[in-house]
């Protein structure tokens, strides 16, 4: 037996350029898709799904919430009282909103991790670290677009991040430079050494901005 002919180099190398090709377009989709925010046309119409959770339920999300943000512990029966109904809205795209009294609270994808609304993190602003982007990148968060690394790691603003280290894969709250609130939510694609060392690409995605849908909706009645 005489083993097959190789390739012509031709074909191989027309493979891989498709190979490269469509692992951009993934990456560019997956991009997009990312930056057009979690929230940028929520409301009550998205809402495929309103009812009140099991007590057992209830448990396990306030543990889960408790469990995620430590620092937010001493607080949580003033947010959530153990006697308060918790519900839930099961919204487009997989995302289930956290409510009580009909005001959303917390929010996941699918069975990713909880954010708190902006507004919880208003009242509570110690509730997860913290990021700082610089005044020039403020009109590209309020867009949803997520927020690149030098956004992070610029001069008035990369002294902040390199003393607040933030691990890779982490929800955060945005602040903007010489602002106090918080002006958005996010989950970072890298450690702040990360964002530091390399200062390219996206840093962190963005989920929630003020001023979005789900800012709008004070309540899901």
């Amino acid at each position: 037996l005489h083993p097959s002919p190789p390739p012509p180099a031709k074909k191989i190398a027309s493979s891989h350029a498709l190979l490269a090709l469509l692992l951009l377009f993934t990456v560019c989709f997956q991009s997009a898709l990312a930056s057009s925010g979690m929230f940028k046309k929520f409301g009550p119409d998205e809402v495929k799904d309103k009812s009140k959770v099991k007590s057992s339920q209830q448990r396990a999300i306030r543990q889960a919430i408790q469990s995620q943000f430590p620092n937010f512990e001493p607080y949580m029966d003033q947010l959530m009282p153990k006697k308060a109904e918790i519900q839930v809205a099961k919204c487009e795209g997989k995302v289930n909103v956290v409510m009580i009294e009909g005001e959303p609270l917390f929010y996941n994808l699918r069975d990713g991790p909880y954010y708190p609304t902006l507004r919880v993190v208003h009242k509570y602003p110690f509730i997860m670290p913290t990021m700082r982007v610089d005044a020039g990148a403020i009109k590209f968060v309020l867009s949803g677009a997520n927020i690149m690394c030098p956004g992070l790691t610029h001069k008035n603003v990369v002294e902040e991040l390199a003393q607040n280290p933030v691990d890779g894969n982490t929800p955060v709250t945005i602040l903007a430079e010489g602002k106090e609130h918080a002006l958005a939510i996010g989950h970072t694609q890298m450690s702040s050494k990360e964002i530091i060392d390399v200062n390219k690409g996206i840093g962190v995605n963005v989920v929630h901005t003020l001023n979005d849908g789900l800012w709008k909706t004070i309540k899901l009645d």
